[in-house]
């Protein structure tokens, strides 16, 4: 019978977005996508292989939309929260990568405070 199926909610990161995207918008979404998958990349950290999944998805759209920021400052903020949802799922190598492109000083420093291991 459906008519008692849990129907599992769509994930924000799965959602369309319909660009072109302004650069608030984007951040915007970014935020949210990270704030969503922080569970995700938490379960993803014990080698659940479902959460996992979910994590990847998810990092990678908040990667793409990010990618298309112009501004500079707001590219950096939005990488920087990527960079804590990789560290959280414990993906240093993906964080690294992330962490290199973030050129204001200041988010790069408060970045290697939180996460000393990326500046190696």
């Amino acid at each position: 019978m459906k008519w008692f199926a849990k129907q599992r909610r769509a994930d924000i990161w799965d959602e369309a977005v319909e660009w072109p995207l302004g650069d608030i918008e984007a951040a915007a979404r970014i935020r949210a996508i990270c704030d969503a998958a922080g569970q995700n990349a938490i379960a993803a950290a014990r080698n659940d292989k479902g959460e996992s999944a979910r994590y990847e998805r998810a990092a990678k759209v908040a990667m793409e939309i990010a990618m298309k920021i112009s501004d500079g400052l707001m590219r950096d903020d939005a990488v920087h929260r990527i960079v804590d949802l990789c560290m959280s799922a414990n993906d240093i190598k993906t964080a690294q990568i992330l962490f290199r492109a973030i050129h204001a000083g200041w988010i790069r420093e408060t970045v290697q405070r939180d996460y000393p291991t990326l500046a190696q």
